[in-house]
This record gives C-alpha cells, sequence and structure tokens, in this order.
C-alpha cells in the first residue's frame, strides 16, 4: 500500500481558489488568444481579487479554433499561441506595424511569415546567451522536438494528409528516408524548433510571472493521444495498430450525461504489455514534460487508467464499445518511483465505479465534483457540496458544461426551484449561489470558469460534447469585467477561507 498520509500535494496544501480561461479566450486583437500583455493582465486580476489558480486546456498544437484535446504532439506547445510583442521588443522583428487580419484563415498565414521573419532576426541579431538558451532548449527535448518537427514538416509536403497516407518509406520510418528528408528541409525543421524555444520560453516566463504573484498554473492532459500526431507516428509500437497504422479500436465513452450515443473520440488505444515491458517509459517522459509547464495537471477520463472503452474502428457511434481493464495500479506505482509525488488532478467524471475511485484514493490524488450535477434530485448524490471531501476540486461546470447560467434556465421548473430551495432560497441571481456553494465547499480547491462569474448565459459556453461546429471560440473582453467584480469576488474569497 502507498503511504498517503499527506494527501493533498503542495498545490493543493491549503484552501484556494481560480478561474478557468483558456488562453486562446483572452483579449486581443487578433482572432486567438495568447501569451502577451493580456496574460499577464490576466494574471494581474487574479492576483488583486486574491484567486490562487490559472486553470487552462491543453496547450498543445492544432489548427486554430480546433479542439485542444486533439493534438500533434504531446509535448509541443501551439504556435498560434505565442505573441508577436515580445519579438519585437528583442529586435527580432522589426518595421511590423500592420494590424493582425481578423479572419482566421488569413490571420494564420499572417501570424506564420511573422514568425519566419522572427527566425531570420534571432540568427541575425540575437545575443550569446540567447543562442545559448536555443540550443540548450533543443538539446534538452530533443526526445521528442525533432520528431514533431519533422511530423509538422512532412504533414506540410503531404498537404495536411495523416501520416499513415503518407509514403510506405515515410510511414514506417525507413532510416534513409528520414536521413535524406532531414537534410532536405533542414531550414523547415529549425522554423518548427525555434517557434517551440518562442512557446516554451514565454509560457516559461508566465509561469514565473504568475508564481511570483502567487498564482499557480494547473494544465490538462488528456489521456489519449491524437492518431495523427508525431507521438503516434514517432512510436507506432505503443499504440494499437495494424502494419497500415490504422487503429483497429478507438478511444471514446459510452452513453451518458453528455450524449445518448457516447462519444467517439478516435483516438487509438494503447498498447499496454509494451509499454509496461519497457517501465512506463513514455509515460514518464509525458509527465515529466507536464511538470516543465505546469504547478497542478488535471488528468482528463482518469478513469481509463483502470479500464478504458474500447470502440471498434469501423463503428460510426461509440454504442458499440466493452470495456477494457488497463495496468493503472503498475503504472503509477511506477510514476511516483521514478517521479515521486505527482501533483494530478483526476478527473473523474462519467461511468465511475469502485474500482477506479480505489485506484484515485490509492494515490492520494484529488477528484473532481462538478456541482451542474449534484441536482438531480437524489439526497445521496455525491456532488452535492455535503458529500464533498476536503482532498477534490469543486467546480460550477467545467469548459465541457453549458454556463451555470444557461444550465439554470435550461431546468424545470421543479428542478429549479430544487436547486434554489438545497442552495437556501438565495436572493442572490444567478450563477452566483452556485459560486458561493462551490466556494463553500470543504473541498481544497474551487475552480469557476469565468463566464460564471461574468454572469454570462448559454451564449457563451465553451463546448459541447460530441459536436464539431462552433467549438473552441469564446472570448471576453475586459470591459464585461465590471467595477464591482474584483471587490465582490474578494469579498466571497475572504469569506469562505479562500484567500
Amino acid at each position: 500500500m502507498i503511504d498517503t498520509s499527506a494527501k493533498a500535494s503542495s498545490p493543493l496544501d491549503r484552501r484556494r481558489a481560480g478561474v478557468v480561461l483558456h488562453p486562446t479566450s483572452l483579449p486581443g486583437d487578433a482572432p486567438v488568444g495568447n501569451l502577451g500583455a493580456d496574460a499577464r493582465r490576466f494574471v494581474d486580476l487574479l492576483a488583486e481579487i486574491g484567486l490562487s489558480v490559472w486553470q487552462v486546456l491543453p496547450l498543445g498544437p492544432t489548427a486554430p479554433l480546433d479542439s485542444p484535446y486533439q493534438s500533434e504532439s504531446a509535448h509541443a506547445g501551439s504556435h498560434w499561441l505565442i505573441s508577436l510583442e515580445p519579438l519585437r521588443e528583442r529586435g527580432w522583428l522589426n518595421g511590423d506595424d500592420e494590424a493582425p487580419p481578423a479572419a482566421v484563415e488569413d490571420w494564420t498565414y499572417w501570424h506564420g511569415a511573422r514568425l519566419r521573419r522572427a527566425r531570420e532576426g534571432f540568427l541575425a541579431h540575437a545575443e550569446r546567451d540567447d543562442r545559448h538558451a536555443y540550443e540548450r532548449f533543443c538539446e534538452e527535448r530533443g526526445d521528442w522536438l525533432d520528431d514533431y518537427a519533422l511530423f509538422r514538416a512532412l504533414s506540410h509536403e503531404h498537404d495536411g494528409r495523416p501520416w499513415w497516407e503518407w509514403t510506405a518509406e515515410l510511414r514506417r520510418r525507413d532510416p534513409a528516408a528520414l536521413r535524406e528528408t532531414r537534410a532536405r528541409l533542414a531550414e523547415v525543421l529549425d522554423q518548427h524548433r525555434f517557434e517551440q524555444f518562442l512557446f516554451y520560453s514565454q509560457w516559461t516566463d508566465l509561469r514565473r510571472y504568475a508564481n511570483e504573484r502567487g498564482v499557480l498554473l494547473f494544465g490538462d492532459m488528456p489521456i489519449f493521444v491524437a492518431h495523427n500526431s508525431a507521438d503516434v507516428w514517432a512510436e507506432p509500437h505503443y499504440f494499437d495498430l495494424d502494419e497500415t497504422g490504422r487503429p483497429g479500436h478507438v478511444a471514446g465513452v459510452p452513453p451518458d450525461y453528455f450524449s445518448a450515443t457516447g462519444q467517439r473520440w478516435g483516438n487509438p488505444l494503447y498498447n499496454w504489455d509494451v509499454m509496461q515491458a519497457d517501465g512506463f517509459a513514455w509515460w514518464e517522459r509525458r509527465l515529466r514534460s507536464m511538470e516543465t509547464q505546469f504547478d497542478l495537471i488535471r488528468v482528463d477520463h482518469f478513469r481509463g487508467f483502470e479500464a478504458y472503452w474500447a470502440i471498434p474502428a469501423d463503428e460510426e457511434t461509440a454504442i458499440r464499445g466493452k470495456w477494457v481493464k488497463a495496468p493503472g495500479e503498475a503504472l503509477f506505482r511506477r510514476l511516483r518511483e521514478r517521479l515521486g509525488d505527482l501533483p494530478l488532478v483526476a478527473e473523474d467524471l462519467g461511468t465511475i465505479t469502485p474500482e477506479v475511485e480505489a485506484l484515485r484514493d490509492a494515490w492520494g490524488l484529488p477528484g473532481m465534483k462538478i456541482l451542474q450535477f449534484a441536482f438531480d434530485g437524489s439526497a445521496d448524490n455525491p456532488y452535492l457540496p455535503d458529500h464533498h471531501v476536503e482532498n477534490a476540486v469543486v467546480y460550477t461546470g467545467t469548459h465541457d458544461n453549458d454556463t451555470s447560467l444557461g444550465w439554470f434556465e435550461s431546468l424545470d421548473e421543479t428542478t429549479q426551484h430544487f436547486v434554489l430551495d438545497y442552495l437556501g432560497a438565495p436572493e442572490e441571481p444567478m450563477p452566483w449561489p452556485l459560486i458561493r456553494a462551490a466556494l463553500g465547499s470543504v473541498a481544497r480547491l474551487a475552480m469557476v470558469p469565468l463566464q460564471d462569474l461574468l454572469e454570462l448565459d448559454g451564449g457563451h459556453r465553451m463546448n459541447v460534447p460530441g459536436t464539431v461546429q462552433n467549438n473552441w471560440t469564446w472570448r471576453f473582453d475586459w470591459t464585461q469585467l465590471g467595477r464591482d467584480l474584483p471587490r465582490r469576488l474578494r469579498h466571497l474569497l475572504e469569506l469562505y477561507d479562500r484567500i
């Protein structure tokens, strides 16, 4: 049995509260928010109020405004989040005062062109310390960076077609074919490495800025990786694929709260026997990478470490899947041996069994309590605040939920009455009674999506699971905050001992 006498790891050493906001939702003059001045201004706002955690969604590279849960890499950062202003300040990007295009398609070309110019400026004007920092970054991240750069370059050469549709030599990573490609595309590969250097430099600076002001950065690690990713192409033996690179089964979840037909995510499943045979080295590398980015990490779909829903790849929905056991206990034992205490939060939503709860509790991992799930009318609902525990993270809702105001407005009159009755017939309008319930919970950490703090309705939700249109596009504007919000929220943090 693992020693879990210190149930709460250091990020949960006391009562805290924070905000859920993906960087793409930050304000700015481009179609996508970035890691520049508005990100620091947001940190300043959190610190002023007394909020000490900023939670984001996965930061990996995708097409702009695509799902952050289907990234091209489990390690790389999104080059769309790179702020150009610091590059101008360093003298690497000169003579550029043109406003970015409003259309996403035009902006992607515009932004990419400026990142290429920034590399030219870096090569021409970078100081010795910057050059050494770049060389050190490439050396330290080489175990994933080189394959990622090669994957990006080859994807472009193949007009965006997935890697299993490339030539047989490249699909199978023939050494001679890869040597020829590296020589022929050396400049392109270095561009991709440089962009990762910029992302990690800016993210590291932002994390340092936040930590110095008492704000922790809370990341999100999807349990599965995208089929069309550098990770699967570079190490296909870790995944359940046939000789052509296509999966026999894919990941998802059975019918649930979000979808009557379940969710067919399409990610390839892991070849757990191979992973376990080499001591879960792939997972160790992945967790080490995540720890360089975040103070706290949410493990999305934690229940998949106990058993995962395997869907035949030729099925259009998730209905005909089946549960298959995973070696979660052996995995977490190995990670604890190699990495020590892990700053993880288990996303334990969905079909949760006693075995999943036992796996979570054996390693002292906090689970999640979603208040929007609490009011089905049953007194034993585990999401009701009177059933919360200290070692947990309570949310009004997540990025997959409606906003709390939109959720409440969608309830029938009987359920609305039950919600208000449970919350003590509050005079405040929604969503503030639900925010109060989260902050008043015994759970060590309370997280509130920014949409709830801004009192926004369902037209402002971030994602509707099981759909592919009109997701991941929401952004806020500083004028929405109002002058009273910081004072009002700080009062509640003081009242519920979360400053």
